[in-house]
């Protein structure tokens, strides 16, 4: 007797999601990826797509510290948004991402490469004070972004799960594609998701927790 197997169906695993598509993103898959409807995703910058301007608050102490990118200003790990940077020392500064979440602590005249951001700030004439403040603005809309299976094991981004897909997709080496993703503001079906296998049960409960703090809830 012949035994099929029935796949996933496309988007089978919402329960429920916002009006109008709200909870949804056309999103890129990254290359050699084999995603199935409910795979979780994670996600990385395309570096060549993404803007990192830096600046000196107009209020720090004059002729103190200039910041400048790097050559390679960002990493595939960077966030859309503006980092922050206040001085703890002359020349100490702790730097937070986007979401506010602390990334490390740059000193003057290294390159600091943590976050997703790589800079230098160079001490001027006059030494920073504590409170002094500096910034990149880091510009990275939807499709500065791929998308491939969640991998705790990774270390470009792709650790995070950030997002569910509704369909199938298979890219080979070079070759993208886009499908329809869940990124926000939905209740899943958490029996009908795919994770990687043999998923470590923290690494699986910390995945979970990152869709959580997207809106994305599994049931």
């Amino acid at each position: 007797m012949t035994v099929f197997t029935e796949g996933r169906h496309a988007a089978e695993f919402v329960l429920n999601e916002g009006d109008k598509n709200f909870s949804r993103d056309n999103l890129k898959i990254a290359a050699s990826q084999t995603i199935v409807p409910g795979s979780v995703l994670g996600k990385r910058a395309v570096v060549a797509d993404v803007v990192a301007t830096p600046s000196a608050d107009a209020g720090n102490t004059a002729s103190s510290g200039t910041i400048a990118m790097d050559a390679a200003a960002v990493t595939s790990k960077a966030k859309d948004g503006r980092y922050a940077g206040v001085a703890s020392a002359a020349t100490k500064v702790d730097w937070a991402d986007p979401d506010g979440n602390p990334i490390g602590v740059s000193t003057h005249g290294t390159l600091f490469n943590k976050g997703g951001i790589r800079f230098t700030i160079t001490a001027g004439g006059t030494p920073n004070v504590v409170g002094d403040t500096f910034y990149v603005d880091v510009a990275a809309d939807v499709a500065d972004f791929e998308y491939g299976s969640h991998d705790p094991a990774a270390t470009d981004g792709f650790e995070i799960a950030a997002a569910l897909a509704l369909y199938p997709a298979t890219t080979g080496v070079g070759e993208t594609v886009k499908i329809s993703g869940i990124t926000r503001h939905s209740e899943v079906n958490g029996k009908t998701l795919t994770w990687k296998a043999a998923i470590a049960a923290v690494d699986l409960a910390n995945g979970i927790q990152a869709l959580a703090a997207r809106g994305i809830i599994v049931r």
